[in-house]
């Protein structure tokens, strides 16, 4: 489409606004007809831990969120010289999980507990325990439960639980929805009424009855929606605030907010079953859309919903690469103090790829990228931490592939339990995320966790905020006969290509040794955890 077209597009309202709140990144992507970017808005933000919890506060949100419209709408200025009045359709899209209680004002009653927390390990066993089905520590049922097994004050006041992405999408249109891939985060979802599970729901009320609360657990839960359906128009107040200059016009429709596993999902064309995708970042989860129901129930797997509501296996590792970030800087120190001026990009390049060339084995070495509490090894707190042998084999490829390595040390121990135990197939695994942006290295490494091809799509950067871009394009142009996949196959992905990479069987089989070596040395870094306080 050439930029005279694009004006048209823009100044006509057809487009698609997606915006995604990461961990460190808010990103706004507005999107043409023909599903291609016109321009991106960027937001840095990072959460605080305050009072042994991870956090971002409303100020935090709302800044970060209309910084990045703002930077988006800044773009369009420049590169086309038209002010943006008027869009097709808008999706928001957050960090699954985590618990944002308000009361009947509409007030935050504690802080945000966000997806990072371990806080929650008596609610999980006990909910799980009761539901037979896995609840993990990040789930708003378990931060809920936990809550009230503290004795916290706050419980009684609830009027609404939701979670980040619902939060923002309320404050815009004034509708307490949810998509059904987060909802299905929050409290487990029947994959036939496509809701809340309603027997699940009556033994949680009768499990706190005696509690007196004046709420029943389904009145403080947002409503489910599946992809396509309405879910609001931005009001004149949501328009104020996501563009307090004021050239934003109320009425543009919303899709149902979405979680950034059900846009990563998305934006992969990782929907239909025997399908993955792998979202890496500051941490790393792996979506496998399921078959058939597992036969167990596992406390590493979380068993959530596509967008669309068809059974999903998650796996997710909170920590992926906040050490392995940290270690590049560290190199990008040292060469400032010798004077060098490296490019951020060329660094990693340089650092990833030499990770290429050490053994297949990492060389004896050993490291845990453990910023936070990691529930698939039960840790509740971490340490990075770095160890070897004295007649390890230590040098630069081998210190950087062993933080690659263990980058997806966590996350492999919960595919081992699907791939060995439940044999479960995929036919493709697509990855996204900052993991994969040095071309051909992240996904290499994945694929010998993994001994299975890996896909990284030329629109894999664009990430979750074009992903949520697409649901509200598919909520605007779907046909009756249109599936979620369907769509996705023949009209958005019909013509993008990818870099497919096969596993290298020396990398797989070093990955194996990798992974004994690592299961074997949590007892350091359990030492670790309890000796630095």
């Amino acid at each position: 489409m050439n930029k005279n077209l694009r004006i048209e597009a823009i100044n006509s309202g057809r487009t698609t606004l997606g915006i995604e709140l990461g961990s460190t990144r808010i990103k706004a992507v507005l999107m043409d007809e023909n599903y291609m970017p016109l321009a991106i808005g960027k937001h840095d933000w990072e959460n605080r831990y305050i009072d042994n919890i991870w956090t971002y506060t409303l100020e935090d949100i709302w800044e970060g969120v209309q910084g990045s419209y703002r930077d988006l709408a800044d773009e369009v200025e420049k590169q086309y010289g038209v002010t943006i009045s008027n869009i097709g359709a808008i999706g928001i899209s957050a960090m699954m999980h985590g618990y944002m209680a308000f009361n009947k004002a509409g007030e935050l009653l504690v802080p945000f507990r966000t997806w990072r927390n371990t806080i929650t390990g008596p609610a999980s066993d006990k909910l799980t325990e009761l539901f037979n089905f896995n609840i993990p520590q990040r789930w708003s049922i378990a931060h809920l439960y936990q809550a009230i097994l503290n004795k916290e004050e706050h419980v009684a006041e609830i009027d609404y639980l939701i979670t980040l992405e619902g939060y923002v999408h309320w404050k815009l249109t004034g509708e307490k929805v949810l998509g059904i891939g987060d909802a299905a985060g929050m409290f487990p979802v029947d994959v036939k009424t496509k809701d809340f599970n309603e027997t699940m729901i009556n033994q949680f009320d009768r499990l706190i009855a005696d509690k007196g609360f004046p709420w029943k657990l389904r009145d403080i839960l947002p409503k489910v929606l599946v992809a396509g359906e309405y879910a609001g128009k931005l009001t004149e107040e949501g328009a104020k605030l996501l563009d307090p200059r004021g050239n934003l016009k109320p009425g543009i429709p919303l899709c149902p907010p979405e979680g950034d596993a059900g846009t990563g999902m998305v934006a992969t064309n990782s929907v239909a079953k025997r399908s993955s995708n792998v979202s890496a970042g500051t941490s790393v989860f792996a979506m496998v859309v399921l078959e058939e129901d597992l036969k167990k129930v596992h406390k590493e797997i979380d068993i959530v919903m596509t967008p669309a509501g068809d059974p999903v296996a998650m796996v997710h590792s909170n920590n992926c690469t906040s050490d392995l970030n940290a270690w590049v800087s560290l190199f990008g120190e040292f060469a400032k103090a010798m004077n060098i001026e490296v490019d951020t990009t060329k660094l990693y390049s340089v650092l990833y790829n030499k990770a290429l060339s050490g053994d297949a084995d990492c060389g004896g070495l050993l490291s845990y990228g453990y910023y936070s509490g990691e529930h698939i090894t039960h840790f509740e707190e971490g340490r990075p931490l770095f160890v070897r042998k004295p007649d390890a084999k230590f040098n630069l490829a081998n210190f950087m592939r062993v933080h690659l390595y263990t980058a997806l040390g966590a996350l492999k121990t919960g595919l081992d339990i699907l791939f060995k135990e439940e044999k479960v197939v995929v036919d493709k695994v697509l990855g996204h995320g900052g993991f994969f942006k040095t071309e051909g290295v992240g996904q290499r490494i994945l694929a010998a966790a993994m001994n299975t091809p890996v896909t990284v799509m030329e629109t894999a950067g664009e990430g979750g905020a074009w992903g949520i871009a697409i649901l509200a394009d598919y909520m605007l142009h779907k046909k009756e006969e249109d599936t979620l996949d369907s769509y996705l196959e023949s009209r958005v992905f019909a013509d993008m290509k990818g870099l497919s990479i096969e596993p290298d069987k020396k990398d797989v089989e070093g990955f194996e040794q990798f992974m004994s070596l690592y299961t074997a040395g949590l007892a350091i870094e359990r030492s670790a955890v309890e000796t630095l306080i």
